[in-house]
């Protein structure tokens, strides 16, 4: 492919990639596959949380998100707060001048517009803004593609995203929940699409067909601490989770099940470490997963899933494997909706492990009825997604030549 002028288009994908989040990994993969297989010529790179894994995974030059390294960590001393101070001065010209050089920039999926996990304004917000921005300046064309996003209590952060939405050339979300929050906000979304998350583009394993034994349960489970809007009561809630779920898992365990702890990010660690030793039991194990296909591996083998993690949710539905979502925000109600499991949603910050195991008995019952509901489901969401990137061909390279008929071939990047 290439641009009106015959060099190559020149593509970059933006966010918190590599960084150890799975999720955030698969819609960059997704996003990876399709530019490979629809815009063959064009040059690719990334500005990111994690470039060298970018890098190492997916063949592409990655530039580090943030001038400075401890960006993420809490600065205590006036050294740390000053370079933190120093350095979002210096992301304004570094981003700046990454965006310049490209003609389209791609923030591939994500919550990158909402806050249902902790959040400060003046970290990913901030640097979503000063993209959008650039790219308005610069003429680059940014593309919000498959995003996420919610209603935000914080005042500056709301505006920021408010802002980086209003200044971004496109817009796309994963479900009508994000397109509505946007709207509310004050953004003109009458031209936005919704369409399934870009995870269900990637390709999935065969599932396993269940046997008369009951077999494995996997668990998700998430370092979860409530929102950005329950920062005083954050240990009370993870308390309470952390609780519900391990006497979830030793019920289970003390009806003979084996049961698979399942991961979305490398802060999740510390939850399986402390269930396994609550629990103590060789029926317990502990995955591990370095990619969404990992997970849909993992998914696609067990009789049952219960998640936390949104793509944890979105590996087991695309697996077609029968699933209960411990919920802890909007997306994950209505992902599961769309997938026709609404039944089957458990709060997160309130697990009852009684209630949870109810539901998880009543989903068993149900588990032949409902993986042909998924195979329906999938399939239409496959239809979906073929349709909005053949719509995202023509709105991010209207003057590229070459570009081929999309087919959505459900494909891994490399």
């Amino acid at each position: 492919m290439t641009s009106t002028g015959g060099s190559p288009v020149r593509v970059g994908v933006f966010g918190l990639l590599g960084s150890g989040n799975l999720g955030n990994d698969g819609s960059l993969e997704a996003v990876l596959g399709y530019l490979r297989a629809e815009h063959p010529d064009a040059v690719v790179d990334a500005l990111c949380g994690g470039p060298e894994v970018v890098t190492a995974r997916y063949g592409i030059p990655a530039t580090r998100l943030h001038w400075n390294r401890g960006e993420y960590r809490t600065a205590s001393r006036a050294g740390a707060v000053a370079a933190k101070g120093l350095g979002k001065l210096v992301d304004v010209a570094r981003t700046a001048s990454w965006v310049r050089r490209h003609e389209v920039v791609i923030v591939p999926g994500m919550g990158v517009l909402e806050a249902t996990l902790p959040l400060r304004p003046w970290g990913f917000p901030y640097s979503l803004f000063l993209l959008c921005a650039s790219g308005r300046v610069f003429g680059t064309r940014v593309a919000l593609v498959g995003v996420g996003a919610g209603p935000i209590g914080d005042r500056p952060t709301r505006a920021l995203v408010r802002w980086s939405a209003r200044l971004a050339a496109y817009r796309s979300y994963r479900d009508d929940q994000s397109r509505d929050a946007m709207r509310a906000m004050g953004v003109d979304t009458g031209r936005d699409e919704v369409h399934p998350d870009l995870a269900f583009a990637l390709s999935a394993p065969q599932a396993s067909t269940p046997s008369d034994a009951p077999g494995t349960v996997c668990v998700g489970v998430m370092d979860f601490h409530g929102g950005n809007d329950d920062r005083a009561r954050a240990e009370e809630i993870h308390r309470r989770y952390l609780d519900g779920t391990t006497r979830f898992v030793r019920a289970l365990v003390e009806d003979g099940r084996p049961v698979r702890l399942l991961t979305g990010d490398a802060c999740d660690a510390t939850v399986v470490a402390a269930i396994l030793e609550a629990v103590d039991s060789p029926l317990v194990t502990a995955a591990e997963t370095a990619s969404l296909a990992d997970l849909m591996k993992e998914t696609a083998a067990a009789d049952t899933v219960v998640a936390t993690r949104y793509h944890n949710l979105v590996c087991a539905l695309k697996a077609g494997t029968p699933t209960l979502a411990l919920s802890y925000a909007a997306k994950s109600d209505a992902l599961m909706a769309r997938m026709g499991l609404a039944a089957y949603c458990h709060p997160a910050r309130e697990v009852d492990a009684d209630r949870l195991l109810a539901q998880f008995r009543e989903l068993e019952k149900r588990s032949a009825e409902l993986r042909r509901t998924l195979t329906e489901r999938n399939l239409t969401a496959t239809h979906q997604l073929r349709a909005h990137l053949a719509a995202l061909t023509k709105a991010l390279f209207p003057g590229a030549t070459g570009t081929r008929t999309h087919t959505l071939t459900s494909r891994k990047a490399p």
